[in-house]
C-alpha cells in the first residue's frame, strides 16, 4: 500500500483535527485529548492558554479538550505547529511533529510541569541547524506497517534540502512504559542512520548528520 506524506499547512488544518478527533486515539490512549501543541509553549503560555482557558470553558475533561483544541487551532493557523500528515488516499491516518529545535521548549518529556524557561537546548547555536522530531501518532489500524520509517526518511530528506545540519530525535532509553511510544523507539532511528549523541535521564538524544 502506498501512503502520501504532506507537510502540515493551515490549508490542511481540517485534516489535522479530523485525525486527532477521530482516529489518533481509537485504542483508548491515556493521552486523549491531545493536539500536539504543548511542545511549542512556554510555562506562562500553558498556564494562560490551557489551564486558565479550561476553567473558562467549564473545567473538567470537556473544558480541557476545548482549551487545548482552541490553542492548537491558532497555532496551526499561524504555522507554529509544524510536521507531517500521512494519508491513505484522502484520509489522514498519521502525524509527526517536526520543527526547528529552537521552536520547542522541551523534547522527550510529556509532563507539563517540567517545561524549562527557554528552549532547554544547551548546544543549539542558531535556528536552521537542528531539525527535531518530537512526537508520532499513528492510527491504531495502521501501526506496524512501516509508516514511521517513511516519515523519518521524509523529514531527513526535507531537512537536508532546507540546509539543516542535523536531525534529532528523543526516544526513551528503556522504551518507555506502556502507552508512551510517542517519541518513537530507538530501533526506528537506528534503522534510519541516527546515532546516540547524549543521554538525559531516561531520554536518548539521537542524531543524524546530514552533511
Amino acid at each position: 500500500m502506498e501512503y502520501t506524506i504532506k507537510k502540515l499547512t493551515p490549508e490542511l488544518s481540517d485534516d489535522y483535527f479530523d485525525f486527532f478527533d477521530n482516529r489518533a486515539f481509537e485504542d483508548g490512549s491515556p493521552f486523549y485529548p491531545c493536539y500536539c501543541n504543548a511542545y511549542n509553549m512556554s510555562k506562562p503560555r500553558i498556564a494562560k492558554e490551557l489551564f486558565e482557558k479550561s476553567k473558562q470553558f467549564g473545567g473538567g475533561s470537556e473544558g480541557w479538550k476545548k482549551a487545548i483544541r482552541t490553542s492548537a487551532e491558532q497555532m496551526v493557523k499561524s504555522g507554529e505547529i509544524q510536521g507531517y500528515l500521512v494519508y491513505d488516499n484522502n484520509l489522514a491516518i498519521g502525524w509527526c511533529n517536526a520543527n526547528d529545535r529552537l521552536n520547542y521548549y522541551r523534547v522527550g518529556e510529556f509532563d507539563l510541569s517540567k517545561v524549562p524557561d527557554d528552549s532547554g537546548c544547551n548546544y543549539c547555536q542558531k535556528k536552521g541547524e537542528i531539525k527535531s522530531i518530537v512526537c508520532f501518532e499513528i492510527s491504531p489500524d495502521y501501526r506496524g506497517k512501516g509508516i514511521a520509517t517513511l516519515i523519518v526518511k521524509k523529514i531527513c530528506e526535507d531537512a537536508k534540502e532546507e540546509g539543516y545540519t542535523f536531525v534529532e530525535a528523543y526516544p526513551a532509553a528503556d522504551g518507555g512504559y506502556e502507552g508512551i511510544a510517542f517519541t518513537g523507539p530507538v530501533r526506528l532511528y537506528q534503522k534510519c542512520g541516527f546515532e546516540e549523541f547524549e543521554k538525559k535521564g531516561n531520554i536518548l538524544v539521537m542524531r543524524k548528520n546530514l552533511k
